[in-house]
């Protein structure tokens, strides 16, 4: 994931006050993006990511260089902007392409269809939703990251839904609201450590407080989980089952052994190494493991007549790192499961990426972004009506700027001296954004991890969404203590306390 910057940070909260834009100024391009975004998703529907967003994103971008060219900024400044925008972007990139080579490489190798075996064998289609969210909170908390969670057990479990003709849609929103519990309550997450450290608070005490509110909205997603379960148990026959766990170990050397370069990977991430580093590693002992016990799979992805079988492997091990893994098997079931991944299949991704970093960008450089916000606070009258402003911060913010890490930093760094003026602990504060901020970043379809999770998991945001009960519930969990003043510190109580 990508990383927010100080100079990012400083150029977040600071702006020329003699080209500050009006609030209708500010207010156009949000109406613009609303009502483009709503036209593309009832013109296209789930597919409104391959191009119309995108689209939408553009125009809505133009709309904003126009009104920051009439308040006094030149071209080259918002070119500046833009040029910065996708600079902090690249390595979100990166990541994503990193991870569309790891998923090829670890079906080709065995790795994500022994996941797959052994997650259907294990695991009864009644309870499959709530143990993969709680699988994925438990791994996420370990390592710190819900991407790197969604992109290598995760796929593993829509692998499984697949088998068990179970909704992916409901398995991805388990996947996303486990990875997010796990990554939101660990001290290796980048997120975690940024909201502690925009709200001037202690790591452990930020992630002592969120405890009282992310707890609880884990307990409820959980049970949510478990009756979605019961209700929509698999409609699969045993039959068809047995066929496509045959088939698997028809087309791969299915064993335990196989899940050793997820294993690496896990202890990589939790021993702290860089993500890309962490991935590619994961790469490589992917491709090893595919030469050694799957040699027919990787000749035959780069079966050509003209050149021997050691070269084979070697044009089949580059062809899977970029068009992915392609099955042959015959069963359309296990043919459309498992061809996957590989970079090319992040290209309409990253696309949506560039194009919201694009617009993101604009809307910062001339001081759109900070004027949208800068009047909430006034509508803040009351304790619980200020950590509900903030909470509506993060999620616009995460609206507006496509980007998790500004929707963190801009409440940080508005409302820290109102927490503190209103007699209010600054541990409050970083709970209301990671419950906001952080928590909401997967539902939106054009921020980078709303991109991400759709991209890897093959499930479209909007599908997804309904069943990120964790997700949906944060929010309204951290407003209502808020309003019930249940569980809210008083700054004179942190100080005596620190």
């Amino acid at each position: 994931m990508s990383e927010l910057s100080d100079s990012r940070e400083e150029t977040i909260i600071s702006s020329d006050d003699s080209r500050t834009p009006s609030l209708l100024d500010a207010i156009i391009p949000a109406v613009v993006l609303m009502c483009l975004l709503s036209a593309s998703v009832y013109f296209y529907g789930d597919n409104s990511s391959g191009g119309a967003n995108q689209m939408a994103l553009i125009l809505t971008a133009a709309v904003a260089a126009i009104i920051g060219i009439k308040n006094g900024f030149s071209w080259d400044e918002i070119e500046d902007g833009i040029k910065s925008g996708i600079v902090i972007a690249l390595k979100a990139i990166m990541i994503l392409f990193s991870v569309g080579s790891l998923i090829g490489a670890w079906i080709m190798s065995g790795t994500v269809p022994s996941m797959i075996y052994y997650a259907v064998q294990l695991l009864d289609p009644s309870w499959f939703y709530p143990a993969a969210c709680l699988i994925c909170a438990i791994v996420a908390l370990c390592i710190g990251s819900s991407w790197t969670v969604a992109g290598t057990i995760g796929i593993g479990f829509i692998g499984a839904a697949t088998v068990l003709d179970l909704s992916l849609a409901a398995t991805a929103g388990a996947v996303i609201s486990g990875a997010y519990f796990g990554d939101k309550m660990s001290p290796l997450s980048d997120t975690t450590n940024l909201a502690s450290a925009a709200a001037n608070t202690d790591l452990f005490t930020h992630i002592r407080h969120m405890m009282w509110t992310t707890t609880p909205s884990f307990v409820i997603a959980l049970i949510l989980f478990t009756w979605v379960g019961i209700q929509h148990s698999s409609s699969g026959e045993l039959d068809t089952l047995n066929n496509t766990l045959q088939a698997l170990q028809g087309q791969f050397d299915i064993g335990i052994y196989l899940l050793l370069p997820l294993v690496v990977v896990f202890v990589m991430a939790y021993k702290q190494f860089p993500v890309l580093p962490s991935i590619w590693t994961g790469i490589m002992l992917g491709l090893i493991f595919a030469v050694i016990f799957q040699t027919k799979s990787v000749i035959a992805m780069g079966a050509t007549e003209d050149l021997g079988s050691a070269l084979q492997m070697v044009k089949g091990s580059w062809t899977v790192l970029f068009d992915g893994y392609k099955s042959g098997t015959g069963d359309s079931n296990i043919d459309d499961l498992l061809t996957r991944g590989g970079m090319s299949s992040m290209l309409n991704t990253v696309w949506l990426i560039i194009c919201a970093m694009i617009f993101s960008a604009i809307m910062e450089k001339t001081g759109i972004l900070a004027r949208l916000v800068s009047g909430l606070i006034n509508l803040a009258s009351s304790t619980g009506s200020l950590i509900f402003t903030t909470v509506c911060t993060g999620i616009g913010v995460n609206l507006v700027s496509s980007d998790q890490y500004i929707a963190v930093v801009i409440p940080g760094r508005m409302y820290q001296l109102e927490f503190e003026k209103r007699g209010l602990a600054p541990q409050n504060l970083s709970r209301a954004i990671e419950d906001s901020a952080t928590i909401t970043s997967p539902l939106v379809p054009w921020n980078t991890c709303g991109v991400f999770m759709a991209g890897t998991l093959g499930v479209a945001t909007f599908a997804y969404l309904p069943f990120c009960f964790f997700n949906l519930i944060s929010p309204l969990m951290t407003t209502l203590y808020g309003f019930t003043n249940f569980k809210i510190t008083p700054l004179e109580e942190a100080q005596t306390q620190s």
